[in-house]
């Protein structure tokens, strides 16, 4: 497994709409080993592999609770199929944009329709944080970020202070 850099705010990537994976190979079960440590690493609970610069459909989570079992899930393809109409917010961050959190609304339940990490077709049903979270990361997949669903002002604000934070390490 290899550790990989995560891309941040504002480079233009983030904003790319992922491929579809063709095959899950060796290859693609490299890259999911090296997006979860990667992803456990940040620290974080979710990962989209545009965010360490491959525009795949394909991310990592893992929203077990400290001091519980970890609990890796590799979603490849991922589809949803259906979402409630009940909403429910949480706190978001992103590791592409650092120390930024700020709440979301999103459908509180999905179904989703996935590949595993051996290429096996799966269906689940999510709630709560695991449905928050693959919302999140699948957004990635399609070049959105969590800051898209908050207001204009604020999400005008994050990105004026990443674009700075970015012209200063240029010159760095």
């Amino acid at each position: 497994m290899t550790k990989r850099d995560i891309i941040i705010l504002p480079d233009p990537r983030l904003r790319l709409v992922s491929e579809p994976v063709a095959t899950v190979d060796a290859e693609v079960r490299q890259l999911a080993d090296d997006m979860l440590e990667t992803m456990y690493e940040a620290p974080g609970i979710g990962l989209a592999a545009i965010q360490i610069g491959v525009p795949k459909r394909m991310l990592v989570l893992d929203v077990a609770r400290e001091g519980e079992e970890p609990d890796p899930l590799v979603v490849i393809n991922p589809k949803v199929v259906w979402e409630s109409p009940e909403l429910s917010a949480y706190q978001e961050g992103c590791l592409s944009i650092p120390d930024y959190y700020e709440d979301v609304e999103r459908p509180q339940r999905i179904g989703l329709r996935f590949l595993d990490r051996e290429g096996a077709a799966r269906e689940i049903e999510a709630d709560g944080l695991l449905a928050t979270c693959l919302q999140h990361e699948i957004d990635h997949l399609n070049g959105v970020l969590f800051i898209d669903h908050i207001s204009r002002l604020k999400r005008d604000r994050v990105m004026k202070k990443f674009q700075k934070q970015a012209r200063f390490a240029e010159k760095g």
